[in-house]
């Protein structure tokens, strides 16, 4: 049994391989440069700070190790309530967010009245600072004493980042809604689906996958915004800090509050740009 011929062999032409060594000449330097720059700079910025007159007094007030050492517990305990925080207001919001948007995409005549409601209520909580929200939320409700309000200060404090946020995440959700285009729509009603099937099956999808980055930014900072719940007096990163520093008279324990919040957020960032560069790749841009 003879063996079948070998198919061409594709190999690259002479121009093709000296294309691909200039355009790995050039991203060595440019990352070269760019490496050289940034030391550069982040020596330049940490000889002007530590030789300024007052940097001392700074270094032994917000630099200590020794205090960095004994906050850290403290500080770290209450941070975990505030990732707690931040993974039960996730999911409340994205479901107030996205009911929201889909009752402001109802263009049906009876539903006018929650329609202009939602409206409403998107304009309310996005004009209203998240800070004043969660006052309002956390000493209003327990002092109108109605059966069933929660009168834990997590529980508020979730309700209101829910509320604030919600507002948010529903004009992400209805921005994605309306970049589907029409044709879509019409296409899926031609095939005698009714309009929750349209949206279910072929609206949704699409926009889902359109606002994740957004959707991605929104609870990085709402992850930021956990911390504004200690105005309620609730016991998270930032009141657990404030309890040393005020005990203390030492402000270690902010930034220890603030290294974990980056540890936290930092990692966030990056896969939201990961997921961006990934759809402009997606989409051929």
């Amino acid at each position: 049994m003879t063996d079948m011929p070998a198919g061409p062999v594709w190999v690259k032409s002479e121009r093709q391989v000296e294309r691909e060594r200039v355009r790995r000449a050039r991203a060595r330097r440019s990352a070269s440069i760019a490496t050289a720059s940034t030391v550069v700079f982040v020596v330049l910025v940490v000889w002007v700070v530590t030789s300024s007159p007052g940097w001392p007094r700074v270094q032994d007030t917000f630099f200590n190790p020794e205090h960095f050492a004994r906050a850290l517990p403290d500080v770290l305990s209450g941070f975990w309530l505030n990732v707690k925080i931040f993974l039960f207001a996730e999911p409340l919001i994205l479901l107030v967010g996205l009911a929201v948007a889909l009752v402001r995409s109802t263009r049906t005549a009876a539903l006018f009245p929650v329609r202009a409601l939602a409206t409403l209520y998107v304009d309310t909580f996005r004009g209203v600072p998240t800070l004043l929200v969660i006052y309002l939320v956390g000493f209003g409700l327990p002092a109108l004493r109605l059966q069933g309000i929660p009168t834990d200060l997590t529980t508020l404090g979730v309700i209101a980042l829910t509320l604030s946020y919600g507002a948010y995440v529903a004009e992400v959700f209805r921005s994605g809604i309306d970049s589907v285009h029409p044709s879509q729509v019409a296409a899926a009603r031609s095939l005698g689906l009714s309009h929750g099937k349209t949206m279910r099956f072929v609206v949704l999808p699409q926009a889902t996958r359109r606002v994740v980055p957004p959707l991605l930014n929104d609870f990085i900072s709402l992850q930021k915004d956990t911390a504004l719940v200690s105005t309620l007096g609730v016991l998270e990163a930032l009141r657990q800090a404030q309890i040393y520093a005020s005990g203390k008279f030492n402000y270690t324990a902010y930034l220890v509050a603030a290294l974990l919040f980056i540890l936290l957020t930092i990692p966030m960032a990056r896969f939201t740009d990961y997921l961006a560069e990934r759809t402009r790749r997606r989409r051929g841009a």
